[in-house]
This record gives C-alpha cells, structure tokens and sequence, in this order.
C-alpha cells in the first residue's frame, strides 16, 4: 500500500482564463509542480508563496503548536452544515462559501476558499479536497466522492459528519479518563522539583548548625538537591527534543510499526487501545459501506485511518484475500486484533447481505465497552495516583524532619 507524505503548502493570488481573480491555498512536492498544477486547473498564478517561508517582514512567523490545527470537531461542523444546506436546496459551491466564512478556524477557512475556488472551475468537490490530504482524512474523500457519483452528496456529507461526531465522543471520552493521572503525574513532579530547589536548600543550612551525619533519605534529598541546577537544564532540553521528535515521527510506518504492537500487549491499557481501533475500524467501515464504497475501497480507506498498524497490516491481507473471492468475515477471522463477535456479525452481513448494519451495531457494541472501560479506568487510577503524589511527597517531608527527630531523641 502505499503511504502520502504530506507535501509542502503555497498559498497563490491568480486569474482565471475568463479574467476573475483567485486565490488559495495548494499542496504539491514543490513550487514547479505547484505552478504545474495551477496551470492544469486553468489557473495563471501572480503570486506563489510557500507557507512558513519568506524574507524580511513578508516572513510567515509560525510557532509550533500555537498554529491553527484542523481537528475533528471542525471536520464535524463543517460536514453537518454542509449537509444540512445541500438538503434545504442551496448550491454546493454557496454551501462550501457560506462554511468558509463562517469557519472559525482559520486554516479551514483557508483550504474551503481553495476548495470554493476549485469548484467554481468545475473541479469535483472530492478531488477539490484531495489537494489536501493533511486536511481531509481519506474516509472524508471517499463519501463524499460517492456521494458525488451516487447523486445523494448531502447524505454523504451527513455520514461523514455522523462518524466524525462519534469519534470526537469517543476520543473525549479516553482523553477524560487519561486527563487526571496526567495532571497528577505533572504536579506531582513540579511539586518535588520545587521542593529540591528552594525547600531542601533551607534545611540544608538548619542542618549544617546542627552538625552531624544526615541520616540517608534526608542526604539522598540533599545531594539530589545539589544535582538540580547541572540536571535540570538538560533534562528540559531532552523532554522538549523528545516531543519534537515524537511529533516528526509519530505517524511514519518505522514508528507506528515498531510502537503500535507494543501499545495492544500494555498491561490494563493495552486492551483499551484494542478496543479503540477495532470500534474505529468498525463505525468507519460501516459508514463507507452505508454510502456505497465498494468493498476493495472501503477495506484500504479504514485501513489508512484506523490509527493503528497491526489494523492496517492485517486490512492489507483481507484486502488481497477479497480480490481472490475471499470473504472479508474469513479474513478477519485470522488475525487476533479483531474479536471473534466482530468477525462472526461480518461474516453474517455478508451472508444476509446486510454488512454495514452489523457493523454498525458492532460499533455501538465496542463504543459502549470503550465508554464502560474509561469509567472502570478513571475510577482506578483516581485512587491510586492520589496515594501516589501523597506518598511521594510524605517521602520528602518525612526525609527532611528526620534530623529533627534525632536531635530531639539526643536531648532526651
């Protein structure tokens, strides 16, 4: 299968034959292939910039993770108000014009008046989308594209929007239950870096006047104390490098190859993050079916956005399995990641002819038992990281009152 890398972005001011000036945002390998591009759309470009660069005070200052990002909730809105206008009868391109300007994010609101453009020109909206691959995740492309051929492109629309509100609540679901044992984790360990600056230092001195030997929790404290300023700096710099290289090279195949198998044998989490993707792989490709993909189409589409690569490995093999008159219920059934209930529901939709409504009802299935198990998991790890930072931080207090202890058994 082969994998997009997301190409550069140019953003251009130009005319049409007719004269009408344009303007938008295009994605191509380079800034020839971009003006190739244009051309071919009839566009004659004034102006093509790349995004990011530039000289001087035209320079794009952008700072990492403060940029407009175009998440799932956007994708939401916007397909559920493109939906609903289509449905009241208004024109497809017054429809993307109108959710251009009313979008508040204004990396979408961008890429929509490309997309506004590309179809005043005559350009089908599903090909206007795929200029933008790092925008519009392929399941998005592929409804729309058959909504376009099958005459219902406000239903598709409206399928698409359904299944991006379902993710978006299953999503905010995991992120609720990970939230507190993060924000935990994270005070827990400003509190102790806080302590072993300017806490520990304090007592240091006190001790000094007393003379003596520390006893050993109260020195390891002191020496860690004095360790900081020649640890910390680097250790800073190491966080910072390692979530900037994570971010580079969380969604390559090297990556996602080598982590993902890890992320399924976790103990606890492991079977969470199974569950996750198998309810992905189900809403997704009962969706697609819903809206008439065909199969070969559906099974590479909800392999490319399934999230995880033993899905996507095992999708590949269905996929070759299919084209020989295989059954897709059949192949399923070999690779251990999807359940058993799971494989028997597809293989009897594809007895009854019925595939996307049993998937749809495994989907219900495997989001309720994700929705069940966040609960399970946020009531445990409640519990267990407060006992944590208590325990952490009675450790040092603790450690720090032990001297006081012995020069009060002394003068007894």
């Amino acid at each position: 299968m082969t994998h997009v890398t997301a190409a550069p972005a140019f953003a251009y001011k130009g005319r049409t034959a007719e004269g009408k000036t344009v303007k938008g945002v295009i994605e191509a390998p380079n800034e020839k292939a971009a003006r190739n591009r244009l051309a071919h759309d009839g566009i004659f470009p004034e102006s093509l910039t790349q995004k990011g660069t530039g000289t001087g005070l035209q320079m794009e200052v952008k700072i990492p993770g403060l940029e407009p990002r175009v998440k799932t909730k956007d994708l939401a809105v916007a397909s559920r108000q493109l939906a609903t206008m289509l449905d009241s009868g208004v024109s497809l391109l017054r429809a993307i014009t109108v959710v251009s300007q009313q979008a508040e994010n204004k990396t979408l609101q961008t890429i929509l008046q490309d997309v506004a453009s590309q179809v005043e020109q005559g350009a089908p909206f599903s090909a206007s989308l795929k200029r933008h691959p790092k925008t519009f995740p392929p399941i998005m492309t592929s409804l729309i594209e058959a909504g376009e051929l099958g005459g219902f492109l406000d239903k598709a629309l409206a399928a698409s929007a359904e299944n991006f509100e379902k993710s978006m609540k299953l999503q905010n679901e995991v992120k609720s239950a990970l939230t507190y044992p993060i924000v935990v984790l994270v005070i827990a360990v400003l509190a102790v870096v806080a302590m072993l600056i300017f806490i520990v230092p304090v007592f240091e001195n006190m001790f000094a006047d007393f003379g003596g030997k520390l006893p050993g929790p109260t020195q390891f404290l002191v020496d860690l104390s004095h360790a900081m300023p020649f640890v910390l700096p680097p250790l800073v710099v190491l966080v910072i490098a390692l979530v900037m290289w994570w971010r580079a090279k969380k969604n390559t195949v090297a990556f996602r190859s080598a982590v993902d198998p890890v992320k399924l044998k976790l103990p606890i989490f492991g079977k969470l993050f199974r569950l996750l993707a198998v309810a992905r792989f189900a809403r997704n490709f009962a969706t697609l079916m819903s809206t008439g993909v065909p199969m070969l189409q559906a099974l590479q589409v909800v392999g490319e956005t399934s999230g995880n690569y033993e899905v996507q490995r095992a999708l590949e093999d269905v996929q070759d399995e299919v084209r020989k008159g295989g059954q897709v219920g059949t192949g399923l059934a070999r690779f251990p990641i999807f359940p058993e209930m799971l494989t028997q529901m597809v293989a009897i939709g594809e007895e009854s002819g019925s595939v996307d409504a049993m998937l749809s009802k495994a989907a219900d299935f495997y989001d309720n038992e994700v929705e069940t198990m966040t609960k399970q998991l946020s009531a445990i790890l409640e519990p267990v990281m407060i006992v944590f930072l208590a325990g952490l931080l009675g450790f040092m207090i603790v450690a720090l009152y032990m001297p006081m202890f012995s020069i009060f058994n002394e003068i007894q």
